[in-house]
């Protein structure tokens, strides 16, 4: 009994000892924690993250997601997790890219022939542009608003334009280009080179063989053609004219 006494005595000492020991250490580990946030209390910011960045505090990134693999085909369709919202703007069919012709630079839509398409759509300058403008100066008689008749010219202007640049135009461009192959010919027989008439030309060539033809025709039909190709320059250039000079 004396010894188990003893034993007793021995192990409620030691459980102190042990109590007291955890006690101090917990005290001195909260010390330490206090030490250590009345430090951290006066360190910015700034210099929070540069330590973090040099290695000394872990930082804690956030785990990146597996990101989604291929196509095992092409064929199939995207993979995309379903806990992401899908774009506003995305294409969720997939259909096949349009590819922009152009008819007259491709070879399955064949060659231009314009002689033919001359004859063929020689109508519309022959009766139907005619027979239109004829209908627009009768309305243009007829109507008293300013913008119905500001319309109404416009379109008389149009028409006059395209009559202009219809096959007439394009027979008297083609009987100048012709006139210069033919002496182009000959002298090609002489050994010179061939030249080869540009747009700029063609229509200087014209524009000279309608002063001849004005020029013969007499009673002043030269000058008129002169003033009113005066008028029509002058008016184009006014447009580049300021209307006031800026003030220095």
């Amino acid at each position: 009994m004396g010894k188990l006494k003893l034993d007793n005595m021995e192990f409620t000492s030691s459980k102190k000892k042990f109590d007291e020991h955890e006690s101090s250490s917990e005290e001195e580990d909260f010390e330490i924690e206090r030490e250590i946030e009345s430090k951290l209390a006066h360190v910015s910011l700034e210099e929070l993250q540069k330590a973090r960045s040099n290695g000394f505090h872990p930082v804690h990134q956030k785990i990146k997601e597996d990101k989604m693999g291929g196509r095992v085909n092409k064929n199939r369709p995207m993979e995309i997790s379903s806990k992401k919202p899908v774009g506003r703007f995305r294409e969720v069919i997939q259909v096949p890219k349009q590819v922009i012709r152009d008819p007259r630079f491709e070879s399955l839509c064949g060659n231009l022939d314009t002689d033919w398409f001359k004859r063929r759509y020689s109508f519309i300058y022959e009766a139907e542009l005619p027979a239109e403008k004829e209908e627009l100066k009768k309305l243009l008689k007829k109507s008293n608003d300013p913008e119905v008749i500001a319309d109404l010219k416009n379109r008389l202007s149009s028409i006059d334009k395209q009559l202009k640049a219809g096959p007439s135009k394009h027979a008297a461009d083609k009987a100048i280009v012709a006139e210069h192959m033919r002496s182009e010919r000959e002298a090609a027989k002489e050994g010179k080179h061939l030249y080869h008439l540009k747009q700029s030309e063609i229509r200087k060539r014209d524009l000279m063989k309608k002063f001849n033809s004005l020029k013969t025709a007499g009673a002043g039909k030269l000058e008129a053609f002169i003033e009113k190709k005066r008028r029509k320059n002058a008016s184009k250039d006014h447009r580049y004219v300021p209307y006031r000079r800026p003030n220095y």
